[in-house]
C-alpha cells in the first residue's frame, strides 16, 4: 500500500512553523481515515503506513514526532515497529491504538517504555475526544507547555507535574488570602 501524505496548509500571514509529523500505522482503511481526520484537525502532517514493513521503511527514512500504532497488522506485530523505532533512534511519542485486550495494550506500552519510547494507549474503537487530548498534549509537551488533561491514559510527558508544582501553591495561597479577607 502506498503511503499517503496529508499536510496542513498555512494561509498567508499565519504562523509558518513546521507542522508536527505523525505516522499512522494501521491496516484498516476505515481506522486510517478516522485517525487522519482527527489528527489533521490538530494540524499534524500525516503519513499513513498500512503494514509493519511500510512503517519501518518510513521510520528509517523520515522523521516523526509521533507514531500511532495498531498492534495487529496483516504482515506482523506492532512490536516489530517498536523495535525498529529503537534501531532508528526514534525519539518521539508512541500512541498504541489497538482493539486487543487491555492487558496486551498495557504490555506493549510497558515494553515500549522499557525501550525508552514515551508510550500511551487507547482502545479501539478509539474515543475521538481522548485521541484529541493525546494529540493536543503532545503538541503542548513539545512546546514545553502544560498538558491539557491527564485522564483516560491520554497524558504525554512530564510537563504537567512541573506546571502543577509551580501553579498549585500559588492557587492555594490566593484562596487562603481570599478566605482571610472575608468578613
Amino acid at each position: 500500500m502506498a503511503a499517503e501524505l496529508q499536510s496542513a496548509k498555512a494561509e498567508p500571514g499565519t504562523d509558518t512553523r513546521r507542522a508536527m509529523r505523525l505516522l499512522i500505522v494501521d491496516d484498516d482503511i476505515v481506522q486510517q481515515e478516522l485517525l487522519k481526520r482527527a489528527a489533521g484537525r490538530s494540524g499534524f502532517e500525516i503519513v499513513v503506513a498500512g503494514s509493519c514493513g511500510e512503517a519501518i521503511r518510513h521510520l528509517e527514512t523520515d522523521g516523526f514526532e509521533c507514531v500511532m500504532l495498531d498492534l495487529e497488522l496483516a504482515d506482523g506485530d506492532g512490536i516489530e515497529v517498536c523495535k525498529a523505532m529503537v534501531r532508528t533512534k526514534y525519539s518521539g511519542a508512541l500512541i498504541i491504538i489497538s482493539g486487543t485486550d487491555s492487558r496486551r495494550r498495557s504490555s506493549a506500552r510497558a515494553y515500549a517504555r522499557s525501550l525508552g519510547i514515551v508510550a500511551q494507549g487507547l482502545p479501539k474503537p478509539v474515543d475521538l475526544s481522548s485521541l484529541r487530548v493525546c494529540l493536543a498534549n503532545l503538541g503542548k509537551d513539545i512546546q514545553g507547555l502544560p498538558a491539557i488533561h491527564d485522564w483516560g491514559g491520554a497524558f504525554v510527558g512530564r510537563t504537567k507535574e512541573a506546571h502543577r508544582a509551580k501553579a498549585i501553591p500559588v492557587v492555594r495561597s490566593r484562596r487562603r488570602q481570599q478566605a482571610a479577607s472575608r468578613p
